[in-house]
């Protein structure tokens, strides 16, 4: 039996947003990891309130004018009212001035692990954010970057060993297959070097009470590393990982990597070289390639995504939304970057200023109306438990499927077309639609079924 619960929403689609790939940040790098050694596995208990939660990256630099820790700060309130969980910063550290990109460098060419970059604010303005943050019942997290560091990092003069040598013996050197000139990498084979990544990560949870890392190019830096360093870490206090990684091995360590796969094929299907057949196939092969309580975080962009590659608005033009809400449905966790709320106008700046126009935060509605149709719907969650899958109609114009979890159902209905679409009450196993509960609106529903607008989705269920 099933009992009518909130939920239908329906989303119309013309925004501004694109995303792009990484630079220096993000490089999909699944072979060319150091070497490592067999370390006992971990087992990664899923904290509870990650089930349904939301999480926020904030580029500190670009989130403001003054582009600093206070100016977050003050913004919290506003993300925590429209459903966010965890702030995810972007890396804090001072930047190194050897070989700096820009005038300003890369936020992922770090100086100093210990510190805080000038550009921001001192420490008691981070210890600020991160109370602030708590206080509002959100986590936050730090970017970390283990597998390279500025070549004027403060190691360097007393710790050359910590790098890697290139053939001839010289150090530091970038990473090799990349053009990384701002950075050193870093050498794994040097258990003191090891020792002293540990030893800065472990600062930041006992000296500012942060709740976790978002590790840069995980898959770069050896695995028993990081099981290593989880291990210290959680016995300070429970941490979130997140990896930038889509390799599964990485849930040894962490509790969450990226959706790249999906990512992906949302492109494809936006550039017409697949079929949204892909999608459904994506969802059969992440159920075989992970485990049930392995968190994938999915996402339209990032800082990588928009500085690097694309505009969203550019990208998915009309149906942005569309593909928007399909990361929400996945069974993972949403991501959103700052700025998206407000629309994307141009791709930020990497390497100098260029604050975000946040103008009237056009969109913040409607990241706020899917949110609460996430939270509040547990076949959507990532509560270790499989979703059931079924199609109803997969093809470029429109994607509409079914998701069964236990006494949970929930339809998601996608018009991918510029003319209405129309569903039967029949296909969608007797679900009551004739009303938006999000908006209330009546009469959705006319003699030719369930009215879906054009570059948009209604999403509609019921739960026990």
């Amino acid at each position: 039996m099933f009992k009518q619960a909130l939920i239908l929403s329906l989303f119309s689609f013309t925004t501004l947003f694109t995303s792009c790939q990484k630079q220096e940040s993000e490089v999909k790098v699944q072979d060319q990891a150091k070497d490592s050694t067999v370390v006992e596995n971990l087992e990664i208990k899923q904290p509870d309130w990650a089930k349904n939660a939301v999480i926020y990256e904030v580029n500190i630099r670009q989130y403001s004018e003054e582009g600093n820790f206070k100016a977050v700060t003050e913004d919290l309130q506003r993300l925590k009212d429209m459903g966010i969980d965890i702030i995810w910063l972007m890396p804090i550290h001072p930047i190194g001035e050897k070989n700096r990109k820009g005038s300003l460098g890369s936020y992922y060419a770090v100086k100093d692990y210990k510190a805080v970059n000038p550009e921001f604010g001192n420490m008691d303005d981070f210890k600020a954010l991160v109370d602030k943050a708590h206080g509002l019942e959100m986590k936050v997290i730090i970017d970390w970057v283990a597998n390279h560091s500025s070549p004027d990092n403060v190691w360097i003069k007393d710790n050359l060993d910590y790098y890697t040598k290139d053939s001839l013996g010289n150090a530091p050197i970038p990473t090799v297959g990349t053009d990384w000139l701002d950075v050193a990498d870093l050498n794994y084979d040097n258990q003191d070097m090891r020792a002293a990544m540990q030893d800065a990560m472990m600062f930041w949870v006992k000296e500012a009470n942060i709740d976790g890392f978002r590790c840069d190019v995980a898959e770069m830096v050896p695995m028993d590393f990081w099981i290593d360093t989880r291990k210290k870490l959680d016995e300070i206090k429970p941490v979130f990982m997140l990896a930038e990684g889509a390799e599964p091995e990485l849930h040894q360590a962490f509790n969450m990597t990226y959706g790249w796969p999906l990512k992906d094929i949302m492109i494809d299907v936006a550039d017409n070289n697949k079929s949204f057949n892909a999608v459904i196939n994506y969802v059969q092969e992440r159920n075989n390639k992970y485990k049930a309580d392995d968190i994938i975080m999915y996402f339209t962009t990032n800082h990588d995504e928009n500085s690097w590659n694309y505009l969203e608005s550019d990208k998915f033009g009309l149906n942005l939304k569309n593909y928007n809400a399909l990361t929400y449905v996945m069974g993972g966790m949403p991501l959103i970057y700052s700025g998206q709320e407000a629309g994307f106008k141009k791709q930020l700046e990497f390497f100098e200023k260029d604050p975000i126009d946040w103008g009237n935060y056009e969109y913040a509605d409607y990241f706020k109306n899917l949110i609460s149709v996430y939270k509040n719907n547990p076949a959507l969650w990532n509560n270790g438990e499989r979703a059931e899958y079924e199609v109803l109609k997969a093809e470029n114009q429109g994607l509409h499927f079914i998701i069964k979890k236990n006494d949970d159902l929930i339809a998601v209905l996608q018009n991918y077309s510029k003319h209405p679409q129309y569903v039967s009450e029949i296909s969608l196993n007797g679900l009551n639609i004739k009303t938006n509960l999000i908006d209330s609106s009546d009469n959705i529903v006319s003699e030719k079924g369930l009215e879906i607008p054009a570059h948009s989705t209604i999403i509609i269920g019921q739960s026990k």
